[in-house]
């Protein structure tokens, strides 16, 4: 796999530009959301023509959480309008959508493109966030929906060539989504660091994401230069974590709170996480110990100092603390809808987790979210 080109941003996007014009594009698919109107993007994109000859097609016929048929939709438009190149502009549902673009351009458009093997193309995909949460920008991974069941896709050629790197894009963010999308880059790190498949490298990449989310913290929430440079840094750090480990539990365990309570997927993970981080600290003081224990009491030690606490328990208070002060409730959960929510878990992700979790476990997790007695 060749390495990522990470570019930042300066008045002008002229490193931008010339990408554009080294890769001898002469026409660009642009994925984006209709919030790129915000950005000053938009002109850069509105202007390009004129200043390069390089003709752009916009696509924005998507929604959080894409659906295939979107994805066939942009295939079709990225094949019927000649493009070369894809830009994602967007969090990470636009960014899944041009990955899958990007998959899926050459292969048979009689055939459902998830039944077919993708072969190597030349195709370019740049990715700028717009948010400094997904990581997506920094994965092989996307994620579609299809008759409401959640894939996971993984391929290297979904891993973007360059990225744009702008904290500048962030300065439009709503509150909830600032918060929430924060919380889901903490979670990437967090369960990348205690993964079952977790590396030195990986561990490297987590624990710096760690550190910039809550050094960070404070001037990003209000909205500064610095605060959201930081923040967009660590995500992407912890979007180089992920890719290498992959998530555990907590990802497993927050789509359906999203899907069913209209809750975003960072707040969702910070739930899942919240009641597994202890639920892990009790597990460890009742077992014997094994090399398996041993390894995560290793990982959430590092987690510990990463935060700038002295012990896993700490740590894990500190998060509960967080959670409070960003005042991100718990949606009402009715308790008719446990079994539902524990069914959905997918067991793939389980099998990252470092401790096994049954059905049983699972549903006592959910009981913890939605405040139910066991």
């Amino acid at each position: 796999m060749a390495q990522q080109e990470v570019f930042t941003a300066e008045d002008g996007y002229p490193a931008l530009e010339r990408f554009f014009l080294q890769t001898g594009a002469a026409h660009i698919f642009l994925v984006c959301g209709r919030s790129i109107c915000r950005l000053a993007l938009d002109a850069f994109f509105q202007a390009l023509p004129r200043r390069t000859g390089i003709r752009v097609t916009r696509f924005s016929g998507f929604q959080p959480n894409p659906q295939y048929d979107s994805v066939v939709e942009a295939v079709r438009q990225f094949r019927e309008e000649e493009c070369s190149l894809v830009v994602a502009v967007g969090g990470g549902s636009a960014i899944d959508v041009a990955k899958c673009v990007k998959l899926y351009a050459e292969l048979d458009p009689s055939r459902c493109y998830l039944e077919q093997e993708p072969a190597p193309n030349g195709i370019r995909l740049l990715a700028v966030p717009t948010t400094a949460g997904s990581g997506s920008e920094a994965t092989r991974f996307s994620v579609l929906y299809r008759n409401n069941r959640k894939l996971s896709i993984t391929h290297d050629m979904c891993m973007p060539d360059a990225v744009l790197l702008d904290p500048a894009v962030l300065d439009s963010l709503p509150e909830y989504q600032r918060k929430s999308t924060m919380l889901d880059a903490l979670c990437h790190a967090l369960e990348s660091f205690w993964c079952v498949h977790a590396t030195e490298q990986s561990r490297g990449y987590a624990g710096q994401a760690i550190k910039d989310i809550f050094s960070n913290l404070e001037g990003y929430l209000q909205n500064t230069a610095q605060g959201n440079a930081g923040m967009q840094q660590a995500a992407y750090a912890a979007g180089r974590a992920i890719n290498i480990t992959q998530t555990t539990a907590g990802h497993a365990m927050c789509y359906q709170l999203t899907s069913r309570y209209g809750i975003a997927h960072g707040h969702a993970a910070a739930l899942c996480v919240s009641v597994l981080w202890p639920d892990m600290l009790q597990r460890m003081d009742s077992g014997a110990e094994t090399e398996n224990l041993q390894r995560l009491r290793g990982a959430l030690q590092g987690i510990a100092v990463a935060m700038g606490c002295g012990t896993p328990e700490q740590a894990a208070v500190r998060f509960q603390r967080l959670l409070g002060e960003l005042r991100l409730g718990v949606p009402p959960i009715p308790r008719e809808e446990i079994a539902a929510l524990t069914e959905t878990v997918a067991p793939e992700r389980l099998r990252n987790h470092p401790i096994r979790l049954d059905s049983a476990a699972i549903e006592s997790l959910y009981c913890k979210i939605a405040g139910f007695q066991q």
